[in-house]
Formats: structure tokens, C-alpha cells, sequence
């Protein structure tokens, strides 16, 4: 079996949602829970099997941090590693040897991807935009805004000396 028809049998039977764009290159969107969809390309070359898929943008703060977090992950994650582009945006990668693709490798791979992107979203998000979450959800409240898709953070804006998470008073 060509390696195309692996990747469409193995999409097909995980009931991925994907979109075929040439030969051999597939977008999938993986669904998450903290971070609602990753999207990851698959990709067959000349001589291997590729796999990226974007996690997060450039982090705003704590570089430092975050890229040790990342580091540290790397060692701990099967088939695919964190990596930064030019722009600092977040990815995870991998590179195959083509006689290793099969559908098995392939939801192996896929489940590591979504396992690694929805499980470090949050974390990667609290150590590079803390500010902008915690502004957020101060703008949220002077607003009346929902802050249910904040509530993953509230630890942020936890009361300091008496004040409420949100509150812009003392």
C-alpha cells in the first residue's frame, strides 16, 4: 500500500476530520479541550514523512521560560519535538522514514500531537501571557463579559490581599 493510501486509511478510520491538498500533503484538524482544534500537516517527501503541527504564537513574555518548559517536554514526547519558527511561534515536528509509515505509527503520532498540544496549551500559555490574560479578564469584568473560557487561568487573578479575582478596586 502507497503511503497516501496509508495516511487516507488511517484518517478515514480515526474519523479525522482533513483535507487532501495534493498527493501525499494533508491538513488535519485534530479536536481538543483546552486548545479546541490543533491543526497539523502531514506531508510525504522525497525521502520521508513529515509531520507539523502549529501549537501557539510567539509568547508575549517569560521566553526564557516557556523555552525550558518546552525542552524539558521535548524529552518526554514519542515521534514528535517542540520547535520554534523565525518568528518564535510555537511547533511540533517530526520526520519519518517513509517505511515506517502505517496506520498504527500514524495514530501513535497524531495521538502524541494532540496529547502534547491540548495538555501544554494552558501551561504555555500561563508562563508567556500572563499579562494579557490577566488584562483580559480584568476587561472582561469592567465589561460584564463571560469569563468561561478564562476560568482555566483564575489562579492568575487569585485575590491579593483582600481582592476579588477581577476586581478593580481594592
Amino acid at each position: 500500500m502507497t503511503v497516501d493510501k496509508v495516511v487516507r486509511s488511517a484518517l478515514d478510520q480515526a474519523e479525522l476530520s482533513y483535507d487532501r491538498k495534493d498527493e501525499g500533503r494533508y491538513f488535519v484538524t485534530l479536536p481538543g479541550t483546552k486548545k479546541l482544534q490543533t491543526n497539523v500537516w502531514l506531508i510525504e517527501r522525497e525521502h520521508a514523512f513529515a509531520v507539523e503541527a502549529f501549537v501557539c504564537r510567539r509568547p508575549d513574555e517569560n521566553h526564557e521560560a516557556v523555552y525550558r518548559f518546552l525542552l524539558r517536554r521535548n524529552a518526554k514526547l514519542y515521534g514528535v519535538h517542540y520547535t520554534v519558527d523565525a518568528l518564535g511561534d510555537i511547533y511540533l515536528v517530526g520526520r519519518f522514514g517513509l517505511d515506517t509509515v502505517s496506520e498504527a505509527e500514524l495514530d501513535k503520532i497524531l495521538g502524541q500531537v494532540l496529547e502534547a498540544a491540548d495538555g501544554d496549551f494552558n501551561t504555555i500559555l500561563e508562563l508567556g501571557f500572563a499579562t494579557s490574560i490577566k488584562r483580559e479578564w480584568d476587561w472582561r469584568v469592567s465589561r460584564g463579559e463571560s469569563l468561561a473560557n478564562l476560568q482555566a487561568f483564575r489562579h492568575l487573578v487569585e485575590p491579593e490581599g483582600g481582592r476579588e479575582p477581577g476586581s478593580l478596586t481594592e
